[in-house]
């Protein structure tokens, strides 16, 4: 999986250094300074006029093949070294996306992975709100948390935050459970197969369909995403009347259930230990403050692989979780949506399911 970024909530790094690095970067930054002074024209009369000048810095900054309007700066820097990939790439594939994207996205809190020098560079997680945060994002309502941290969290609610996400260097976007008007009750169960390396994708994909039809039995309806990492999240929507100990209580009951009937195959502990050669059925993203990938958020991976939803039919065709790329998104979206239907699924944990496990 690699190293995961720290938690920040912002671009300020003067909190990380100590004494001696904050005075070296005061002594390069004033030496910077007098440099661009000394490099100024003697007759500032000369100078190009200041419209001139604004005028050259909004070109810099906005494009017009960039979506709705977008104000860029920087639309050229390269994020994915590896295929070329500028902001700009980012901004328009989000756009391309944004109508099957969004439903997924926005009025729910989100967890963000910010790569502002590129997936090369440092990455960091960001939930909570910082200064210079685009149009389009807000903070959740404080009045209405019951949550143990003291800072609000941030969503989205349409089109132009999505966008905005791609001016903050953002290179996967991560959903809460719940939608942010009641974060206390979940609207969709998701089991995350993930594997040992020595397991290949294929007994990761036999696990997403035997999930498929446990769920199936058990009388809730789901549907199949490919990571772009390593993995398949099966996801069953739910209406929203279980609160999160029953949802979380239920997912792993399920999973306990699996790796009872074929303890061989499937795992369901974190300990890494006990996973060699088997497969990793993850609950634990059934939990308020837990997240999960975004449907169709790229992945900060190199080669710019895609979280993509796909059909049960098409995931037994496909032989590798970042099977979807950047590259691809123009025309797999011409093809039918491999969700359709998500949003009209009515279904929630029966006391008969609750039952049979046990619980």
């Amino acid at each position: 999986m690699g190293r995961n970024p720290p938690i920040a909530d912002g671009f300020d790094v003067g909190y990380l250094m100590d004494d001696g690095a904050s005075r070296r970067m005061a002594r390069r930054t004033a030496t910077q300074r007098a440099k661009r002074k000394a490099s100024l024209p003697a007759n500032p009369a000369k100078s190009a006029p200041r419209s001139k000048r604004a005028a050259a810095k909004r070109t810099a900054s906005t494009s017009d093949d960039l979506p709705d309007g977008l104000r860029l700066t920087h639309p050229d820097k390269i994020l994915y070294p590896e295929q070329g990939i500028a902001k700009r790439d980012l901004a328009n594939y989000l756009g391309l996306v944004a109508d099957r994207m969004l439903p997924f996205v926005k009025d729910r809190l989100l967890t963000l992975v910010r790569c502002p020098d590129g997936n090369s560079g440092s990455c960091f997680y960001q939930r909570h709100a910082s200064r210079g945060m685009p149009p389009g994002f807000h903070e959740q309502d404080r009045q209405k948390k019951s949550t143990v941290e003291a800072k609000a969290y941030i969503y989205i609610d349409g089109k132009d935050g999505l966008l905005g996400t791609a001016q903050l260097g953002v290179l996967e976007i991560h959903i809460w459970g719940a939608p942010v008007d009641d974060i206390e009750h979940p609207d969709r169960i998701v089991f995350d197969f993930d594997s040992d390396p020595s397991v290949d994708f294929a007994a990761v994909r036999e696990a997403a369909l035997r999930m498929r039809d446990v769920l199936e039995a058990l009388r809730l309806e789901s549907f199949a995403l490919v990571t772009g990492g390593k993995g398949i999240h099966v996801v069953a929507p739910i209406q929203r009347r279980h609160d999160w100990a029953t949802v979380k209580a239920f997912a792993r009951a399920v999973a306990e259930r699996m790796v009872a009937d074929e303890p061989d195959r499937f795992v369901a502990t974190m300990r890494k230990a006990k996973r060699k050669g088997r497969v990793f059925i993850d609950y634990f993203r059934n939990d308020k403050t837990a997240t999960a990938i975004a449907p169709y958020s790229l992945r900060k991976h190199p080669g710019a692989p895609l979280a993509w939803p796909v059909t049960w039919q098409q995931l037994r065709k496909i032989g590798s979780a970042d099977h979807f790329r950047i590259g691809m998104a123009a025309s797999e979206l011409k093809k039918p949506d491999p969700w359709q239907g998500y949003a009209k699924v009515k279904q929630t944990i029966r006391a008969s399911a609750l039952k049979a496990l046990g619980l």
